[in-house]
């Protein structure tokens, strides 16, 4: 990581106190990914601040014609990159709203690819910098332009996005020291909200939608290349689809002030259910998906009516998901078509009163009854204003109480021996999961949805 640049200043920043999840991308990844974002800036009334770092002009100068429209719908458009003939030539740079900053080619900014989106109800950053060519090691610099590799990250996060506007703010004190004030000015008056549900979901389904997109191109291309480098493009996109996913998710839940980590909570406790009960690696992967993903509307079946038995906010998470329109994410993700299917039978119950199929007992998928009894547990410990030890009685006693009518008996039998065993000093872990590398969530053992009820 270059000493002096914005991602290097982020990570030292965030160091010791919330490590940010850094991945490695391709070209072809990053620009798919920054489309799908700068999409949305186009269809939201906000006319957010928009700051862009290319690396080289040329770079810019492919993007020109676009950021014209994007110009039209942003406050103030922000570019850096090293000059070359014609940077400032084209009709965008000319726009009142649209500034250019020419980077000294020294500057570790010119090896670095930054979008960065700040609106009060909008914001999305891409952040990353160039591998060097010692960092291909033995392959050498790659010979496609879109097998290029960037580190970094993405994120939806408004604290995160604000702070790199600060710290491109700074930087620019040497180059418009008056833009740098400006800037620095928008952030004292700018508070953005947490991200809205059904916006981040259309936004999530652009990103999806592109990158498959994208992937769809790579079928000529594969037959050119080595099997190896193909693989690791498509690999690179399919990650990413689950990435989208997963930083939505991590939004919804920050956005939820009394309990910011609930779905790795019970991401840990459904898969240390799941390693009790002796199910198959591959599974347990799969469950733990599907306790990240629980909350996501995209991929909720919702009940005709609302279950009595859960919380207060678990009944308005669905409330409002009932008012999304269906997005095609499991159409163009059909290997989430099985954790979409756990997600939806969450609601079933044990003696067939559930919804949305009425399933029971066995017919009910083990990984469905295991993050119903989790979710639930996690939701009534959350609503008790209590000492977390009593709260967790209270929310065991509950889930006791329901043992053969919403909840599998032997499931709410092993939750008591896991909360004993915590209680007498076992160790349970919960790590937040390293979204940059999502893929490992996406098992290649994938058993269709029809089997799921037999499992």
């Amino acid at each position: 990581m270059l000493t002096g640049s914005i991602l290097e200043k982020l990570h030292t920043a965030h160091k010791n106190t919330q490590p940010l999840n850094f991945g490695v991308y391709y070209k072809n990844t990053l620009v798919a990914l920054c489309h799908a974002l700068e999409d949305f800036i186009l269809q939201c009334d906000d006319r957010p601040l928009l700051i862009a770092a290319f690396q080289q002009g040329k770079w810019y100068e492919q993007e020109a014609e676009r950021y014209r429209a994007l110009a039209q719908q942003s406050s103030e458009v922000v570019i850096l990159a090293t000059e070359e003939t014609g940077f400032s030539q084209h009709p965008t740079s000319q726009l009142p709203n649209v500034q250019l900053v020419g980077l000294e080619s020294n500057d570790p900014v010119c090896q670095e690819w930054h979008l960065i989106i700040l609106s009060p109800n909008y914001t999305a950053m891409v952040l990353c910098q160039e591998l060097s060519a010692a960092d291909y090691g033995v392959k050498g610099w790659p010979d496609n332009d879109y097998e290029r590799k960037f580190y970094g990250f993405w994120t939806f996060e408004p604290d995160l996005v604000k702070e790199a506007v600060a710290l491109v703010a700074e930087h620019l004190q040497d180059y418009d020291r008056q833009l740098a004030q400006r800037l620095g000015d928008r952030l004292e008056t700018l508070t953005p909200n947490p991200p809205d549900a059904d916006m981040l979901n259309g936004v999530v389904s652009s990103v999806v939608d592109y990158l498959q997109t994208c992937q769809n191109q790579l079928s000529p291309y594969a037959s050119d290349s080595p099997l190896y480098q193909f693989q690791d493009l498509t690999d690179n996109l399919r990650s990413n689809k689950v990435q989208a996913l997963l930083r939505m998710a991590q939004v919804t839940d920050q956005a939820e002030l009394s309990n910011p980590n609930a779905a790795t909570e019970v991401a840990t406790l459904s898969e240390v259910m799941g390693q009790l009960l002796d199910l198959p690696v591959w599974q347990v992967k799969r469950l733990r998906l599907a306790a990240l993903l629980h909350r996501l509307p995209s991929l909720q079946g919702i009940p005709e009516s609302l279950d009595p038995y859960q919380s207060k906010r678990q009944q308005k998470l669905q409330e409002k998901a009932s008012e999304l329109p269906k997005p095609s994410i499991l159409r163009i993700m059909p290997q989430l078509q099985a954790i979409a299917h756990i997600i939806s039978h969450q609601t079933e119950h044990w003696d067939g009163s559930g919804k949305p199929e009425g399933l029971a007992y066995d017919q009910i998928p083990i990984e469905s009854r295991i993050l119903s009894l989790i979710v639930t547990f996690e939701n009534q410990i959350q609503d008790r204003e209590v000492e977390d030890s009593e709260a967790a009685i209270a929310a065991l006693e509950y889930c006791q109480s329901l043992s053969g009518t919403q909840f599998d008996p032997k499931l709410v039998e092993t939750l008591t021996l896991l909360l004993r065993g915590i209680q007498q000093g076992l160790q349970v872990s919960s790590l937040t999961p390293k979204i940059a590398s999502g893929i490992w969530l996406l098992d290649e053992h994938q058993a269709p949805v029809s089997s799921l009820e037999s499992l």
